[in-house]
């Protein structure tokens, strides 16, 4: 992920936190906010409640990938916060919950945005 798509500045992230909407599932929490730029960034939060650093690196890499595999509308900042079970899930569970919230949210680019590749479904 480029350096211009990920929040990086704590007043990024407290921006996020106070204007961005909260939605929630069972692995994820996101609070998007429009940011006026012409592109999207991204922050990842896992706290020590989801698993030591080895594990919480490990969900970040899997968020990582997931964000940047969805098409999503320009000019969001996207605050995704992991939860405790988010430890335990796979690619493929973290990818649909998070697919799921951002179509709730209408930051999906398109309806069938949130389908995997089909080298990545199963048979």
């Amino acid at each position: 992920m480029r350096r211009e798509q990920r929040l990086r500045k704590s007043g990024d992230f407290a921006t996020a936190y106070r204007e961005g909407r909260s939605f929630s599932s069972g692995l994820l929490v996101i609070r998007p906010r429009a940011n006026g730029l012409p592109h999207n960034r991204y922050g990842f939060v896992t706290s020590r409640a989801v698993g030591k650093a080895v594990v919480r690196n490990k969900v970040r890499r899997r968020l990582r990938e997931a964000v940047q595999s969805l098409s999503l509308k320009d000019g969001w900042d996207v605050v995704v916060i992991a939860r405790r079970s988010a430890a335990e899930a796979t690619y493929r569970e973290m990818r649909e919950s998070l697919a799921s919230l951002l179509a709730r949210a209408n930051v999906m680019a398109t309806a069938g945005a949130d389908e995997a590749p089909e080298e990545v479904k199963e048979k």
